[in-house]
């Protein structure tokens, strides 16, 4: 894949740039999501992600879908208080440096994933709204009616699709364009979700963009070439990574950057396993050809042009 054009300065090796040296202990990430026996997205996204950035990953399984590569045909929730007793017993014994919230299955896990979050209020949170499309559509707008009720006003960054997130935030929107990025934020901000990484915004020939906005600015731009291939899980590594990253105490703008970086080389040696969508191949920084290690002097060959310069500084999240 060839970058837009001059290619940016970030680091690009395989690992993520804020976890290639490793610290003695591994920052810790505790995740809420789903199984997916097809490992595709969900708690299989989460383990080898946030592992890539040299984390250890704290799960906590919040139910499984009935799925395949073609699509979600059905999910089942495990009951609320077995998902209780799995955070706060790791919890007690194990203090977490960033939460991910995924797919949680229904109104009342996500009542008591909102209680864990507020008894760790300092710990940021990152919140991923996937694709629900598949769901009973009543199932799907009380779950969506409590996510912004319980989870938002505790969520750090907002990460999702633009079109999932504009037609759950913004569902009166009439105009012929289609919101943008800093729109979208200033509709989570209204839940106290202070930032947004949307992605997918369509971009003249063949490029995809995402944005990482606040609602009084959009913050950072990064384009993308589009693949012709159909994936499934790249918001669950997307937001993945982007945890893990901000678990290694890296900076807001600078964590976007390096997980969009990294979800590129993720689609960029995707593969597919069987008959419907491909998927993530999220370790190919361990499938080096001839066993070579990454060069970091290949920085200058990285997929992603940003389209505006990462602020400077440490960002409050």
């Amino acid at each position: 894949m060839t970058p837009a054009s001059e290619p940016p300065t970030l680091a690009t090796s395989a690992i993520p740039a804020s976890a290639a040296s490793g610290p003695s202990v591994l920052p810790c990430v505790l995740t809420f999501n789903a199984n997916d026996p097809c490992g595709a997205g969900g708690l299989a996204a989460d383990f080898t992600a946030m592992a890539s950035a040299s984390c250890h990953v704290l799960a906590v399984l919040t139910g499984t879908y009935v799925r395949d590569t073609r699509g979600i045909h059905h999910h089942v929730a495990l009951d609320d208080e077995l998902i209780d007793d799995q955070a706060r017993c790791v919890l007690e014994d194990i203090t977490p440096q960033a939460i991910k919230v995924g797919f949680v299955g229904n109104p009342d896990n996500l009542s008591t994933v909102a209680e864990l979050l507020s008894d760790y209020a300092q710990i940021p949170v990152v919140c991923y709204l996937p694709d629900l499309s598949w769901w009973d559509e009543v199932e799907r707008e009380n779950y969506l009616d409590a996510l912004a009720e319980l989870v938002l006003p505790q969520t750090s960054v907002l990460v999702g699709n633009h079109h999932t997130l504009y037609r759950w935030l913004l569902p009166d929107w009439v105009q012929e364009r289609a919101p943008n990025a800093r729109e979208i934020a200033a509709a989570a901000a209204v839940h106290g979700v202070p930032y947004t990484l949307v992605t997918g915004f369509n971009a003249p020939d063949q490029y995809l963009e995402s944005h990482l906005a606040a609602p009084e600015m959009l913050l950072a731009s990064a384009r993308f070439e589009r693949f012709e291939a159909t994936f499934s899980g790249a918001g669950d590594t997307l937001s993945a990574a982007l945890c893990a990253l901000l678990a290694c105490d890296t900076d807001l703008q600078a964590a976007c950057a390096e997980a969009l970086n990294y979800l590129d080389q993720c689609l960029e040696a995707g593969f597919q396993p069987g008959m419907g969508h491909a998927i993530p191949n999220r370790l190919f920084w361990a499938q080096e050809e001839d066993g070579d290690a990454p060069n970091d002097d290949d920085a200058s060959e990285a997929p992603a042009q940003l389209l505006a310069d990462f602020p400077s500084g440490q960002t409050s999240h």
